[in-house]
């Protein structure tokens, strides 16, 4: 409690440096800020809502999603509902060809100039001379390993298939991600494969390999108390907080093949009701102390605040390992992909799946 109490203290000292010239305006606008996110991904802390919420005077309203896809049916079901959205950034173009989201005025968001250049000026955010989306997080699903089962980290993803971890490894149950991953394991670019015969065969070859398929981060936390996994395909900020928060022998790899990255930020929806409110924000979430925050209670991904980062402890995982310079050019951050795409990788992992069960 002690813990939680002082991340709200200095949130809200930061809230207030952040966003007070804008109170007054803030309270004059409509009372709440309303966010869409996926539950438990940040927004939603509560000390954060805590001191966001005493500072401003105005309320944080969430809606939760399980996709992205239906975050696009959210927006397109309730049009000048939502103010805050927070998406995938390979989705950004998506949402703004279809009128979602809307223009964003950065010279309001005090934090975007301390933004990773190449993350904040990315082309899926900028579109036409309009900016679409403040970059927020980012992060990686990579290989993680026990390291009491490990004294010398694995260099390669060709670890998933070596027999001698036969019904050790626990992979993660998503279509995207199995086809990117067998992918880079045959040496094809995770976006655009050229060759889905070959990643057949590649998946079709995990069979003797897999002691679980998970789908929640909650679900892959008990495989691994229960020792149950080797070797996973997992989201680097669980296993990071894995080994902090309970103290579990577990750690991640950028594989020599590479690792999936991803990019997260926060769009304004079209015909927002709190426009003021989103941005104020949007600018908290992507300041120093919000991320301070998020990274005592465990769990933060990377910030896209470069000086967030430089300030992690040496020892975090997040830095040492994900964001070390040798390891950043290994890293394949998703691009958009066509619906075709989508429901050919979905089919191929239902036909992977089914060989798996019998």
């Amino acid at each position: 409690m002690k813990l939680v109490a002082s991340c709200a203290l200095s949130a809200l000292a930061a809230v207030a440096v952040l966003v007070g010239t804008q109170t007054a305006a803030l309270h004059a606008a409509d009372g709440e800020v309303r966010v869409l996110n996926w539950k438990g991904w940040g927004t939603d802390e509560p000390w954060a809502i805590e001191a966001f919420e005493k500072e401003t005077g105005l309320k944080v309203v969430h809606d939760y999603i399980t996709s992205f896809p239906e975050t696009f049916t959210k927006l397109r079901v309730n049009p000048g509902y939502y103010d805050v959205v927070v998406l995938n950034a390979a989705f950004t173009q998506q949402a703004a060809a279809e009128g979602l989201i809307q223009p964003i005025d950065t010279s309001t968001i005090a934090n975007f100039g301390v933004l990773f250049p190449d993350l904040r000026d990315s082309p899926e955010l900028n579109i036409d001379g309009s900016n679409f989306g403040v970059v927020w997080m980012w992060g990686g699903t990579s290989v993680s390993y026990n390291t009491d089962v490990f004294p010398e980290p694995p260099t390669s993803l060709e670890v998933l298939w070596d027999p001698k971890y036969a019904n050790r490894v626990c992979w993660r149950d998503d279509a995207e991600d199995s086809v990117r991953f067998a992918a880079l394991a045959t040496g094809q670019d995770p976006d655009k494969p050229a060759d889905m015969d070959k990643i057949r065969e590649k998946l079709l070859a995990l069979k003797p390999q897999i002691k679980a398929l998970w789908k929640s981060g909650d679900e892959w936390l008990k495989l691994v108390s229960a020792k149950e996994c080797d070797l996973s395909t997992v989201w680097t900020n669980n296993t990071e907080a894995a080994a902090v928060q309970d103290k579990l022998p577990i750690s991640f790899i950028v594989a020599k093949e590479g690792a999936i990255a991803f990019r997260d930020a926060m769009s304004i929806a079209k015909d927002a009701p709190n426009v003021k409110g989103a941005e104020a924000f949007i600018n908290y979430m992507v300041s120093v102390p919000f991320y301070q925050g998020w990274v005592k209670v465990g769990g933060a991904p990377v910030s896209a605040n470069k000086e967030a980062i430089e300030q992690l402890p040496e020892s975090s995982l997040t830095r040492t390992v994900l964001a070390a310079p040798e390891a950043l050019p290994r890293l394949n951050f998703k691009g958009p992909l066509t619906d075709e795409q989508r429901q050919s990788y979905l089919d191929l992992w239902q036909e992977v799946k089914a060989s798996f069960a019998q």
